[in-house]
């Protein structure tokens, strides 16, 4: 079967993409293709559930747009379809006075952002979590809470409602260009298509380079740990509550999430996987640890941020040093409270020059669009992704 649309990845960006494309193409032939024997199996159903407000990213940037749009879309769509959800808001907490500027560096960019920001007091603050510890907080208001595997139980069906075809334990293992279209080989046969679109998350890099192309970022895999508090020690935490990130450093810092489901999380660490989807400290794979140590990007990334990196791997081993960092934020979670969680793999881009990619990066290719930077906020922002990139993909195909 030959098809006018294929896209590539199960997970929530690529079920959003091709509901997004239904609407975009009416009667168009739409099929998608998803290496796991069910959705979500990856980044999107291992993350921590956040509705995220748009507050850490740069003004007019990609994700900046999109997670501000992306938060309101998404509860209209859990709204409209009886997803449990909730708008929780959560405090970003300064607990020394060397913090105290980048909270109100990130209150300003907030306020760029156009989200609904306010300084508290730790009093104030205390008023909605009251095991808090802290000299000044920040409430924003639009953060909620979602289970995301839900949603994309929910985009699979409107999909297959609309007629799209959808083909599970798929995976790509090449793609082939022939002169009026492009064939991908999967594990359940060749499909032919007119455009290829793909949202293959930790894998995306290498599903650009089988086409020909030489991306221009390696997706480097970061395993993210967590801890849950025992429910008898959740009352500790009733919202979300995150610490100042450290601007040198690329993740947010461990910090307390209350799940849809009552849980509360712990986390996470940010450890660099020996494995793209390497779930386990001793997750192991050849290919993808050379892949990483051979790449120059890497070291150089690493030679910036050695310190840190060292710090997330000490904590990463000792529970002690993993609870010391929350108690920075409640002091009275101790060792006994918390029990391991499942953990998740960030699919970070880096260039060859060590920096990081901190927007969404969409690049073009010969019959193909390759969304190649999606972590955090994807999930939040898949739905304007989404019609982002159905959109771009029928101009080039109109």
């Amino acid at each position: 079967m030959r098809y006018d649309y294929l896209i590539i990845g199960g997970g929530i960006v690529g079920l959003a993409t091709c509901t997004a494309l239904l609407r975009e193409k009416p009667g168009a032939r739409i099929a998608l293709l998803e290496k796991e024997a069910g959705w979500a199996k990856h980044q999107t159903g291992r993350n921590s559930g956040v509705i995220h407000s748009g507050i850490y990213y740069r003004p007019g940037s990609l994700k900046a747009q999109m997670a501000s749009e992306g938060s309101r879309s998404m509860v209209a769509f859990c709204r409209e379809h009886g997803i449990a959800h909730e708008v929780c808001g959560k405090v970003i907490v300064a607990t020394e006075e060397s913090e105290l500027a980048g909270l109100q560096r990130l209150n300003e960019r907030g306020a760029a952002n156009g989200l609904e920001v306010r300084i508290l007091s730790i009093e104030e603050a205390r008023e909605t979590e009251p095991h808090l510890r802290g000299i000044r907080a920040l409430h924003v208001a639009s953060t909620g809470i979602v289970d995301y595997r839900q949603v994309c139980q929910r985009l699979a069906k409107i999909a297959q409602e609309g007629g799209a075809v959808l083909s599970l334990d798929a995976c790509a293992v090449e793609i082939r260009g022939m002169s009026d279209r492009l064939e991908v080989v999967t594990t359940q046969g060749v499909f032919g298509t007119d455009y290829l679109i793909n949202c293959g998350g930790l894998h995306s890099d290498r599903i650009l380079r089988m086409t020909g192309q030489e991306p221009p970022v390696r997706i480097v895999p970061f395993r993210g740990e967590y801890y849950t508090l025992v429910p008898e020690r959740r009352h500790l935490v009733r919202n979300l509550i995150y610490p100042v990130p450290d601007p040198a450093f690329p993740f947010l810092g461990i910090h307390f999430t209350r799940m849809i489901t009552g849980e509360v999380h712990a986390g996470p660490n940010a450890v660099l996987s020996m494995k793209r989807e390497g779930y386990t400290k001793m997750a192991f794979d050849p290919h993808d640890l050379a892949e990483v140590l051979t790449f120059a990007g890497f070291w150089r990334l690493g030679s910036k941020h050695w310190l840190a990196g060292a710090r997330e791997m000490a904590r990463s081993w000792s529970k002690s040093l993993f609870v010391k960092s929350l108690q920075r934020l409640i002091p009275e979670v101790e060792e006994e409270d918390l029990l391991p969680s499942e953990p998740g793999v960030r699919a970070q881009a880096i260039r060859p020059d060590g920096s990081l990619e901190e927007d969404f990066l969409i690049v073009e290719g010969r019959r193909s669009l390759h969304l190649l930077n999606a972590p955090s906020p994807a999930a939040t922002a898949s739905l304007e992704i989404g019609r982002y990139v159905a959109r771009r993909a029928a101009v080039r195909t109109d």
